[in-house]
């Protein structure tokens, strides 16, 4: 069997690359101007749009990267409940979460202080009403 680089298992950072990659292929539609009506004659934007989901899986690996565990997580749990994200995207975020939360949980295991936290942070989001 010749195994040419995509055998074994990438990791997490390759998966969130991947993520990245895929989510960058597509970029969510800019958000529609403010509408001037009767009803609201000066109409105020939204505030700041959201981070495009290619750009704030490149800050979750940066954060996993730097090993603040807890802000990767927490941008990865906001990524998956983003509309707007084709399901290949969905797919591509899913797996990156996978790999993310299985090194997490095994560095949790031999006692990281950090990944626990992370872990912690994890499930209450996992456990949060939506």
């Amino acid at each position: 069997m010749v195994c040419l680089g995509g055998c074994g298992k990438k990791g997490a950072t390759g998966e969130l690359e991947k993520a990245a990659n895929a989510l960058a292929e597509s970029a969510p539609a800019p958000a529609p101007a403010p509408v001037v009506t009767p009803e609201n004659p000066n109409p105020q934007p939204a505030g700041p749009p959201p981070a495009a989901p290619a750009q704030e899986v490149k800050q979750a690996l940066a954060s996993y990267k730097a090993g603040n565990m807890e802000d990767a997580v927490t941008r990865l749990q906001k990524l998956r409940s983003q509309s707007g994200i084709t399901p290949a995207q969905r797919m591509a975020l899913q797996d990156s979460i996978a790999a993310v939360m299985s090194e997490i949980y095994g560095l949790a295991a031999k006692g990281d202080t950090r990944a626990i936290s992370a872990v912690k942070q994890y499930e209450a989001m996992q456990t949060a009403p939506h």
